[in-house]
């Protein structure tokens, strides 16, 4: 009699048969280590395989677990990886194309299970490895599935944003620290260190002795010299005499002026390069989205931007491949995890188990939702009124956010307030 074990995906139903050898593989950087089982968790090899993470390192991969397959008179093979960090996306997409199904395991269930065969805290990578193949053969994994080209462009796009976003952002501390040393008063005349006349007056008089002994005048001739379109009106003299007064009465550093010039010459000019690469991120991400049919289906939420969208799809694929909006909350760890005992009634509270930046970006989203889009704005407020706290009204409002969402590229419909987004969600 054949054995099954069924795991439900996001899309349809894998079998582990008993004709499957599970390969389990643990990822490292320059070399990997596999070890192979039966459906049954039963190891069927007298030791690990170490292969490197080369093309060679593969093709010993394929030929040792032929040689077990032609051994114990198996027909198929199932490979599960941890999706840690991104060495596993090469060995990953060269196993697909020679025509190997691969499963990902999440690394919580690698480390929760790892005492399972041996009643041992050690690790080690072939205990590692057959931990893995273990969690395939009891059905813990996910599918992998490359996206469509355009997701797959979107997805590498979006985190390359992600990574200068973030320069940017340490890059904007910087400037900041550089403006409490050397001008503190500055910040008081301009309360954005990044809109158009507070970067004009930083890159023509950054410290305080180049602009005391000016004139209104001339500080506005100085901002007109930088780019200023407007830099004089009754609103660029009030700046000026503000910076001017300012900077006769600034207590920042005097000690290695001509350095410190240097230093904010070179941060305001890696700001600028970075700031052009995220506005032509940005037109890329929007070309992009007008590729893709399901964006469009999402851009007619009013509140939902560019940006947001591509971050969703960045982390969650082709929603599509979703049957419920609770799916997509688990993906990204919203789905509730209640503690009960018996008489016991613990509290209920989000499971967090899964992708942060995916929930950070569905937060964001919600927020702007409530603030711009009339519904979210009703739904919103008829929670507070019902007594719900505040954080708790955005969080139940992200579910329904993923089940609106969901619903319409199930249907294939766009958002339509004025007849029924209620019954979509």
């Amino acid at each position: 009699m054949k054995f099954t074990r069924i795991e439900v995906t996001n899309q349809r139903i894998e079998r582990i048969t008993t004709q499957h050898a599970i390969v389990g593989i643990d990822i490292a950087k320059e070399k990997h280590v596999a070890q192979v089982t039966n459906f049954r968790g039963i190891v069927l090899t007298r030791r690990h395989l170490t292969f490197a993470n080369t093309l060679e390192g593969f093709e010993r991969l394929m030929r040792f677990t032929q040689e077990v397959q032609k051994k114990q008179g198996l027909t198929s093979v199932i490979v599960g990886l941890e999706p840690t960090g991104h060495y596993w996306f090469n060995l990953a997409h060269w196993l697909r194309k020679q025509g190997i199904e691969v499963v990902l395991v999440n690394p919580v269930v690698t480390h929760r299970n790892k005492e399972n065969r041996d009643n041992s805290p050690s690790k080690n990578d072939a205990k590692d490895a057959l931990t893995i193949a273990d969690a395939v053969s009891r059905g813990f994994y996910t599918e992998f599935t490359p996206q469509a080209g355009q997701l797959e462009q979107l997805k590498t796009l979006m985190s390359d944003r992600e990574f200068w976003v973030k320069y940017a952002i340490s890059l904007g501390n910087r400037i900041v620290r550089w403006i409490d040393m050397y001008f503190p008063e500055f910040q008081l005349v301009f309360k954005d260190w990044k809109a158009e006349r507070s970067l004009a007056s930083l890159r023509a008089f950054p410290l305080p002795c180049e602009v005391q002994d000016l004139n209104a005048d001339e500080v506005i001739q100085r901002w007109h010299e930088q780019g200023m379109r407007r830099p004089g009106g009754v609103t660029g003299k009030a700046k000026a005499v503000q910076l001017i007064q300012a900077a006769k009465r600034s207590i920042g550093r005097t000690e290695g002026l001509e350095q410190a010039r240097r230093d904010l010459q070179r941060l305001l000019t890696a700001y600028d390069q970075i700031t052009s690469h995220l506005q032509e991120m940005k037109e890329e991400v929007e070309a992009l989205l007008g590729k893709i049919p399901m964006a469009k289906q999402l851009q007619s939420i009013p509140g939902m931007g560019p940006t947001t969208i591509a971050a969703l799809l960045r982390f969650t694929g082709d929603l599509g491949r979703y049957a419920h909006g609770r799916q997509l909350l688990r993906r990204a760890g919203l789905n509730l995890a209640e503690r009960t005992s018996g008489k016991y009634k613990g509290q209920i509270k989000l499971s967090k188990r899964g992708d942060s930046a995916l929930r950070k970006y569905f937060f964001l989203a919600i927020l702007t939702l409530v603030r711009e889009n009339p519904d979210f704005k009703r739904w919103h407020e008829h929670n507070l009124n019902k007594g719900m706290k505040k954080m708790a009204s955005l969080f139940k409002l992200i579910g329904k956010l993923a089940r609106i969402v969901i619903g319409m590229i199930q249907r294939g419909e766009t958002y339509r307030s004025e007849i029924g987004v209620e019954q979509v969600a």
